[in-house]
Parts: structure tokens; sequence; C-alpha cells
């Protein structure tokens, strides 16, 4: 059970990571207008979202750190040696799972591609870099 030791230091830097690239990607700097208008959100519904906003932001830095964790314990099973080897690994998870499950949620949920594809580029760009900082400090 030696993977099960990893940097915990490692995993709340990379949720951390994680956490302020979905703030820079959904901010009104990158994409947050788009995002607004791909989910029909309305101003109303803005307000609502920001009065919640403690509790999810909370509940999601929580799942960052989750995933960070079994993706730590992943590299360490595997005995990755490399950085590039973390970011590819991402890369893997994202299209092996991460996609897939995606992609298939919103479908049946009635979510448009255009959507799915906005949340989905930032899920493949914080799990890179996920991989990259586990890797480096695994």
């Amino acid at each position: 059970m030696g993977y099960l030791h990893i940097n915990i230091l490692a995993v709340l830097v990379a949720a951390i990571v994680t956490f302020g690239i979905g703030a820079l990607w959904y901010s009104p700097f990158l994409f947050g207008k788009q995002w607004i208008a791909l989910n029909g959100v309305t101003p109303d519904k803005v307000e609502a979202m920001r009065k919640g906003a403690a509790k999810a932001y909370g509940i999601s830095f929580l799942c960052y750190v989750v995933l960070a964790a079994v993706f730590a314990i992943l590299i360490r099973m595997v005995h990755l040696q490399t950085v590039l080897g973390g970011a590819k690994m991402g890369g893997m998870l994202w299209v092996g799972f991460v996609a897939t499950l995606g992609l298939t949620a919103a479908l049946y949920s009635g979510r448009s591609i255009k959507a799915f594809a906005l949340d989905a580029g930032y899920q493949l760009v914080f799990m890179v870099v996920m991989g990259l900082i586990l890797a480096l400090w695994r």
C-alpha cells in the first residue's frame, strides 16, 4: 500500500491551482460571458448563483482535492517518472473519463455541444496542469 503515501502539499496546490484556473476560465476576461449565454443563464439566475457561491466553491474545492489525491495515487501506482508523463496522464484521464462522461451527461441533459466544449476545455487544461504539478512533486 505504498502508493497511498502521497504528497499532501502537492495535492492541495494542484486543487488550488485548478480552482484558480476555473476562476480565470469562467471570468469575464475569458469565457464567463460565453458560458452564461450558452447555458441560458438569466440575470436573476446569476444573482441566485452569487448568493450560493460560497457553498458551490467549497464543494468544488473539496472535489478538486479528492481528484488530485486519486490522481496522485495513480501516478505512484504506475511509477510515473517524468513531469511530461504527468501531463500526458492528465490528457489521457480527460479523454478516457472526463470528456466521455461529460459528453454523455450533456447529451442526456439537453446541453449544447458548445456549452459542453467550453466546460471540457477547462477540464482538459486543469487535468494537464494537475498532472504536471503532481508528477513534479511525486
